[in-house]
């Protein structure tokens, strides 16, 4: 059944949130920029170029060894061949940024758009390089210290973010470089604001960045070896899981452009375009994507995508909403014809890439010339192209889920947690038969039971396996050949998720086999109980996801412990793992407030490096709280869980819990036990009746 969009109107959010700039005529000069060839999806040949659904960054891994031989003989190879770049007539840098992202921003990306875990040896998600003439950085977060330390060579200085004493980048390059040094980057891969923070910072030492157009460094020394780019075809995102066609969210869309004054614009976040349109893709692993942009005008929406990509059904689906296709190669001939028409674009210069936003100041300011030397045309002095610049309306809609949406993701929630107690069961027999198990053993035994349940496409991250030590690195991924056995002597830590047709899901246990320590037993209890803290929290509405935070963190800080990740994220309905704009974190620059609709993580942890990890995440909906009082006539939002899967129960220490927090768990295991049974049969149904009794 069709529905209208029930996000509630952006212009009540914005209202609350200060924009990030009010509409300003262009006439600036433009961004330095090498040159002009759009070269995004000219990835070399060497893979097959179809759907990504092995694991990325495991194949990527599989080179470390031989990276760390060739270092400990001499000189990094791929670093002599980019610094010889350096010099070239038609590049001339002195040093050279390659940040994690592709031209969407994205979090995971195709594996040809892998640079810096190519050129570093390092597979993080997120993380940025930084090289010069004679030294290179990689910057990364506390996610991934003990990573970064396993993978990077000699070659690299590990640069801790966030630790006292550790410099930006922009920072360290201001330090190490004389004044009027030469700093490129690929423009395709920067937010427009994130390359002008960039561009202020370093000109503190008069240092200038030059936006390199027309190729990437990496991809020099790539060469024949890089993967081809995806070319599976994308799919239609059916309307009964949807909750509104392609027609009412571009209308939603236009009406708040005209609110603003705006006549188009441009959406590259590729979560965005793909839920605004109810196409999915199979571009990115673990993401239901697929690579392009979409400008919508007022009276038109074109579709910058791959035509072999678009089938029948596809393109009839396009047809009928009224949007048209273009090749993705030529968006920006596309805005530089926008500029030329004297387009009011709106702009989301926090994603938007830097190379998209130079472009339309580079035509504005062409426009602006024209003016001038038509000065007798007076018409044209009150219809010159403009630009606000403001958050994507498109994000806000999108993280509140409608009915449709809501429903979806319960389904696949269920189905997820059968396939889980199914997983856990089997996993816990093997163990007491003392069958050899490794890392990736198990979580491809975790794939298997997951692939059985309907509407399966693939996980929705590589699955965090990590037994002991493995545990404590936060986002650790297990590779054939260099990983830990599972045993009953230490904690189990397995952080995982699925894209199903009709939901997304994301969850985090932690168990131990064998008996755990008094420590042990501590910490998971704090961790427990920051957990359920945050699950029976209730809010007044307006409140940003950051004043909840405390709450996570508040029983491990009695004891002086903590954990270096923000507490939730935002998840998307049969999308990203990882969507915005809401968020539960120490992070108090992230303003949005919690909605009705939204859906976020509960995932606090503590993580003990080189001895073990422990992490508990639920997935939760944010709902209307029953609450006796209305003060100041607001409403009060609580949450509810979608997670339903056993918490382990002889890892918890009573003597810590009270007597309010051990009824939580008690009625969070009879809530499991109501939802779930009905799934399953068997020894996995006798497991979870075990498994969910009152303690």
């Amino acid at each position: 059944m069709e529905a209208t969009l029930s996000a509630p109107p952006l212009s009540a959010f914005l209202r609350r949130v200060p924009p990030l700039r009010r509409l300003i005529p262009l006439s600036l000069p433009p961004l330095l920029i090498a040159s002009r060839r759009l070269r995004v999806s000219s990835c070399a040949h060497g893979s097959d170029g179809g759907r990504i659904v092995a694991k990325p960054s495991s194949e990527l891994r599989r080179g470390i060894s031989e990276a760390r031989e060739n270092s400990s003989k001499g000189e990094d190879e791929k670093l002599l061949s980019l610094r010889r770049i350096f010099s070239r007539p038609d590049v001339g840098i002195d040093a050279y940024i390659v940040p994690s992202q592709d031209a969407h921003q994205s979090e995971f990306i195709a594996e040809c758009f892998m640079r810096r875990a190519f050129l570093t040896g390092f597979t993080g998600s997120a993380g940025t390089a930084v090289v010069t003439k004679d030294k290179a950085a990689l910057w990364t977060d506390g996610r991934y210290f003990l990573q970064a330390e396993k993978e990077l060579t000699r070659d690299w200085i590990l640069m801790r973010s966030g630790t006292r004493g550790v410099p930006t980048a922009s920072e360290w390059l201001n330090d190490i470089l004389p004044p009027g040094a030469r700093i490129g980057i690929d423009p395709f891969l920067f937010s427009f604001d994130a390359a002008e923070e960039l561009k202020q910072e370093i000109s503190k030492k008069n240092h200038e960045l030059i936006l390199l157009k027309e190729f990437n460094l990496v991809d020099e020394i790539w060469n024949d070896s890089r993967p081809d780019p995806p070319s599976k075809p994308t799919r239609v995102h059916d309307i009964k899981y949807a909750g509104a066609d392609v027609v009412s969210k571009l209308s939603y869309l236009r009406s708040h452009l005209g609110e603003y004054g705006c006549t188009a614009i441009v959406v590259s976040m590729l979560d965005e375009v793909a839920w605004l349109l109810n196409m999915r893709g199979s571009d990115v692993p673990h993401s239901p994507v697929f690579y392009g942009y979409l400008v919508v005008e007022l009276d038109r929406a074109t579709l910058f995508v791959d035509s072999k990509k678009v089938t029948k059904e596809v393109l009839n689906h396009l047809t009928n909403a009224r949007v048209e296709l273009k090749p993705y190669e030529s968006i920006l001939p596309e805005i530089e014809s926008l500029a030329l028409k004297s387009a009011k674009l709106w702009l989301d210069t926090s994603s938007v890439n830097a190379a998209i936003v130079s472009v339309f100041r580079s035509a504005c300011k062409r426009y602006s010339m024209q003016l001038n030397n038509n000065s007798t045309n007076q018409s044209i002095h009150h219809g010159g192209p403009d630009a606000l610049y403001q958050v994507s309306p498109v994000a806000l809609a999108k993280a509140v889920k409608n009915n449709a949406e809501i429903e979806g993701m319960k389904n696949a929630h269920l189905r997820d947690a059968a396939a889980s107690v199914e997983f856990w069961c089997w996993l816990e027999k093997e163990i007491e038969s003392n069958v050899t198990l490794t890392e990736v053993d198990v979580a491809d035994a975790l794939l298997e039971f997951r692939q059985k349940q309907e509407g399966f496409i693939e996980t929705s991250f590589d699955t965090i396996s990590g037994y002991g030590a493995n545990g404590a690195i936060i986002h650790y991924r297990p590779i054939p050949g260099d990983c830990s056995l599972v045993e009953n002597k230490n904690l189990f830590l397995l952080d995982s998720g699925a894209q199903y047709v009709d939901g997304t899901t994301d969850i985090t246990r932690t168990v131990h086999f064998g008996e755990p320590s008094k420590w042990q037993k501590e910490c998971f209890t704090r961790v427990l109980q920051g957990h359920i803290a945050i699950d029976e929290a209730v809010f007044p509405e307006r409140t940003p996801g950051f004043v909840l935070d405390v709450l996570a963190r508040s029983s491990l800080w009695k004891v002086g412990l903590d954990y270096r990740h923000g507490t939730g994220h935002g998840v998307g309905a049969a999308l990203n793992v990882h969507e915005g704009p809401q968020s539960i974190s120490f992070r108090f620059g992230n303003l949005t407030a919690l909605q009705k609709g939204m859906i976020v993580s509960n995932e606090p942890g503590y993580y003990e490096d080189r001895s073990f990890g422990i992490r508990i995440e639920n997935l939760l909906l944010v709902t209307e709280a029953n609450v006796p009082n209305a003060y100041g006539g607001i409403e009060y939002l609580g949450f509810e869980k979608l997670t339903f899967v056993p918490i382990q129960t002889k890892v918890v220490e009573l003597s810590l819990m009270s007597p309010g927090e051990i009824k939580w768990l008690n009625d969070y295991h009879a809530q499991v036990w109501e939802k779930v049974s009905p799934l399953l049969n068997g020894e996995a149904l006798d497991w979870l009746w075990k498994n969910t009794r009152p303690i």
